[in-house]
């Protein structure tokens, strides 16, 4: 059973945060993402945004439902915010996506309000259910109902927020732009140049073209990405 607690120092290292100032910081929710791949909105408010300088301060701001992730209010101070997630303070008409940079940090970056709902998802799995119908497994805790099985493991969705419904479907395939958010090239992002059973390969700005595992990549738009990135 998890704790309620975290120790600084062992929090995860994606999180850029000072961890030898105090002793504990705000232990995410269980939730869809990883412990890793998210951090609560606690943090992500008073630390990363400075827009509170404590807890309680915090406390105000969501009670007052001056915070959205992906498109909701949310009201818990341990509130994960996720890899790919949207966080919208509509009273100081700011908009960001979490994504993690080149050294692996989960950093936010500011994006315009409209790209604020959309979100991409890639389809970790797959079922038929009662009727025929398929189930997709999303990562971030997402499951959608298809009537059409046109849809692979591998490949990714755009979804509109908050209603979660499905604007475009995005195939893993050659010339395909995809983000790395684990291993070694953590960060990084590119056009697909090969995909072998377990590994893909991708090609960069400069021309260089880099191999990695397959399930460190998710399909982020098709001649171009369908999200802002960092420059």
């Amino acid at each position: 059973m998890a704790t309620s607690h975290l120790k600084r120092l062992n929090a995860p290292k994606t999180w850029k945060i000072q961890r030898r100032v105090l002793t504990f910081i705000t232990r995410p929710n269980p939730g869809a993402h990883t412990m890793a791949l998210c951090m609560p909105i606690n943090l992500v408010l008073r630390d990363m945004l400075t827009h509170a300088t404590t807890t309680k301060e915090v406390r105000t701001i969501l009670l007052a439902k001056e915070a959205l992730v992906d498109g909701n209010a949310v009201s818990d101070k341990k509130y994960q915010i996720g890899l790919f997630d949207t966080l919208e303070l509509p009273k100081l008409s700011e908009s960001y996506r979490m994504l993690i940079d080149e050294k692996g940090y989960l950093t936010l970056l500011k994006i315009d309000k409209k790209e604020a709902h959309i979100k991409p998802c890639k389809i970790l799995n797959k079922s038929v259910i009662k009727g025929g119908k398929v189930q997709l497994n999303l990562d971030g805790g997402i499951n959608i109902i298809v009537e059409k099985d046109s849809y692979k493991t591998g490949d990714s969705v755009i979804l509109d927020l908050p209603s979660k419904n499905i604007l475009e479907h995005i195939k893993l395939e050659k010339g395909a732009h995809i983000f790395l958010y684990a291993g070694k090239h953590v960060g990084d992002n590119g056009v697909v140049e090969d995909i072998k059973q377990d590994s893909i390969s991708y090609k960069l700005k400069d021309g260089s073209v880099v191999e990695t595992l397959k399930k460190y990549a998710i399909v982020i738009g098709k001649d171009k990405p369908a999200i802002s990135l960092f420059k």
